[in-house]
């Protein structure tokens, strides 16, 4: 029975992550050339763009808000324009700094973007267009080429001089 205890109460020391609560921050869809855009062939060209940040707001709670922005053209009228904060509130403890870093710039960012894409498909679909299912993203990958670069650049300025 000790045992177990003593195992308890070392897990509570260890790294801890709970979502408190998952949200959209901010929302807009814009089809500038609606309904004229609805007589034309569906053969779009989607272009992404992903953007993340985080802020701590609390002790150990942090915010992380993942913005995507979605342009749909078919040739160069754009059909429409999405632009998506999805956001969440985490409790994280028990971390590193590196791995904080980690958590906040690739974790988050995995668990944030299915919530993201969704909302982005209704949206869509809601306008009366053709569903966008986003493919899904590899954010560790994104993040080691932002560190990558990063170091890079730290990098450059050393050797100049």
């Amino acid at each position: 029975m000790s045992e177990e205890n003593s195992t308890a109460g070392q897990e509570a020391t260890g790294p801890q992550f709970a979502v408190q609560r998952l949200y959209i921050k901010d929302a807009s869809f814009e089809a500038p050339n609606m309904p004229a855009i609805f007589t034309k062939g569906w053969k779009p060209e989607v272009g992404l763009e992903l953007n993340n940040a985080s802020r701590r707001i609390g002790d150990d709670v942090y915010e992380a808000v993942l913005t995507l922005t979605i342009t749909v053209k078919l040739e160069e009228e754009t059909a429409y324009l999405v632009e998506l904060q999805q956001a969440g509130i985490f409790s994280i403890s028990g971390l590193g700094e590196a791995e904080l870093h980690h958590t906040l710039g690739a974790f988050c960012p995995n668990l944030l973007f299915p919530y993201a894409r969704e909302a982005i498909d209704n949206l869509v679909t809601k306008a009366s267009f053709p569903a966008l299912m986003l493919q899904p993203v590899n954010f560790d990958a994104m993040y080691a080429q932002q560190m990558a670069q990063r170091q890079a650049q730290q990098e450059q300025p050393e050797a100049q001089h």
